[in-house]
């Protein structure tokens, strides 16, 4: 059947927004509205002949509202194949009319969970009968319309206007699809609430994960490939997804992922001095701290100013109008803020093509969560590396102390090879990084391609040698051979700081004291694939 006159309509909504315009849409179409408790009180305070839903089904609602539409009078009148002369003959016996068209949204379970209700009313929150209904009416939906959202209340209007209160088949099927995208998304949302809030499980057996469509990207990470940005429904942590963009083109598959690296290192900063950090391939290429945040631009872009062009900067402070302007001095795709002034915007708004990000607050790095990774046939899933080290947690192996600075170095270095792709090697000095070797094959060709790029950039700068003369060093996972800690003592490093664990750690102690390093152990690892 391609097109169905509404003769009735059930209506029953938490979210009564555009209520009564849509109520008297459909009396203007002569449907009978039938409906339940405040849902129905609104629409008649619009001034609408409302039926309830009891009288529809000759029992009361009770318990509380929990038992209202579960009754063979609703389902019946939404489930009727109407072109099956036995379906209609049973609702004909049994007196059930048919429904023609459901307005429906489920009670505000995610809403009661965010704002931290107790566990009673979280449990009153989860919708039944709702849920029911707009299963029914999405699997009859060659017979009956089934909305969820008020957002396509105007639509629905105005197929109902131009097809003299009918609907077509086309939309019918669209609003089944949507519908039924509803109650998976809300019972992932309940079904997670158990799992993770109620249960505690860190891995539960069955994992549902509630999404929706935030945008629809250009393309992936190459133009043969599609892509959309998907947004958490429900309670989640704030992140790079939720920034406001200020300016710039649309940002694309590439440029989320990087802005993405870019703001979870520099949240590790969240509580420091203004520190800045610049991403190229979702691989930090400069990160520094300093007294001032153009200092700090100053000291990440001298670490690696050729890697820096074209890339992604965030920053753990308000952005201000003389940094701005630095930062204007070479192409940057993408700026991360959590705030800006009217100055720096200013300054990005002759550059069109940079597209600014107003974070808001920056996300904790101890948050807990998720991460996911598909695999042919599966699903890699493991808790977020969230995993800190502390001054007092670190192991002296070496002879030799680190000194105060060194040990400052040390921290500074851990926490930005954290963010790089291992194999990953990263020299620090001063609160900046000297220079950082990411993603090889092996952990000596890391340190080699750091140090090759400290060299490079003390010659590009004037300096009379490399940062990585008197730096610290830090491995993401600890050394298999002596040969790269060599290494690094041959670009200048005088500490180290590294997870340990290795069967040669002996060996490579022994070439540290040897070369007169001092050494730690996190006794944690931080691979970053």
């Amino acid at each position: 059947m391609s097109t169905v006159k509404i003769k009735r309509a059930l209506l029953s909504v938490s979210d009564k927004s555009s209520l009564a315009e849509l109520g008297q849409a459909l009396a203007r179409h002569g449907v009978e509205l039938v409906s339940t408790g405040g849902t129905a009180k609104a629409l008649r305070d619009a001034g609408l002949v409302v039926r309830d839903i009891s009288d529809l089904t000759g029992f009361p609602e009770m318990m509380d509202g929990r038992v209202k539409t579960l009754h063979p009078k609703v389902h019946g009148g939404l489930l009727a194949v109407r072109d099956d002369a036995g379906h209609m003959a049973s609702a004909d016996e049994h007196a059930i009319g048919m429904i023609d068209l459901v307005i429906v949204n489920l009670y505000p379970f995610a809403a009661t969970v965010a704002k931290g209700a107790e566990r009673d009313e979280i449990i009153e929150n989860i919708d039944i009968g709702g849920p029911s209904m707009v299963r029914s009416a999405a699997k009859n939906h060659a017979f009956v319309a089934i909305v969820t959202d008020p957002a396509d209340y105007a639509g629905l209007i105005a197929e109902l206007d131009a097809n003299n209160g009918a609907t077509t088949l086309e939309s019918r099927r669209r609003f089944a699809a949507k519908a039924f995208a509803a109650t998976a998304a809300y019972d992932a949302m309940i079904s997670s609430w158990f799992a993770f809030a109620d249960q505690g499980e860190a891995l539960p057996e069955t994992l549902s994960v509630p999404l929706r469509k935030g945008a629809a990207l250009r393309y992936g990470e190459n133009p043969h490939q599609s892509a959309a940005l998907y947004l958490p429904i429900g309670p989640s942590a704030r992140g790079i997804a939720q920034a406001e963009q200020l300016q710039g083109k649309e940002l694309s598959y590439n440029n989320y992922n990087d802005a993405d690296a870019a703001l979870e290192l520099v949240s590790e900063f969240r509580d420091g001095p203004p520190t800045v950090v610049i991403v190229k391939h979702a691989n930090p290429c400069g990160v520094a701290s300093a007294n001032t945040l153009i200092e700090a631009y100053e000291a990440a872009l001298a670490c690696d100013s050729v890697s820096a062009f074209g890339g992604i900067i965030a920053v753990n402070r308000p952005l201000d109008g003389p940094t701005a302007e630095a930062m204007s001095g070479i192409f940057t795709e993408v700026v991360a803020a959590p705030a800006a002034d009217e100055a720096a915007r200013a300054v990005f708004a002759k550059k069109k093509n940079l597209r600014l990000l107003i974070t808001g607050e920056l996300p904790d790095p101890a948050r807990g969560g998720l991460t996911m990774k598909t695999i042919a046939g599966g699903m890699l899933v493991q808790s977020r590396d969230n995993g800190q080290i502390t001054r007092d947690a670190l192991k002296l192996v070496t002879k030799r102390a680190p000194t105060e600075q060194e040990l400052t170095d040390c921290l500074f270095a851990w926490t930005v090879a954290k963010h790089v792709k291992s194999n990953a090697i990263v020299y620090a000095k001063d609160g900046s990084t000297a220079g950082v070797g990411a993603g090889q094959m092996n952990r000596l060709e890391s340190a080699r391609i750091a140090a090759w790029k400290a060299k490079d950039a003390a010659e590009k700068a004037g300096w009379a040698e490399p940062r990585t003369i008197g730096s610290a060093v830090a491995s993401d996972a600890f050394f298999p051979f002596a040969d790269g800690l060599l290494a690094a003592v041959e670009a200048g490093a005088t500490a180290v700081i590294q997870p340990g664990g290795s069967i040669r750690d002996e060996e490579v102690i022994a070439a540290a004291d040897e070369a007169g390093l001092a050494m730690v152990f996190t006794g944690m690892r931080h691979f970053r694939h």
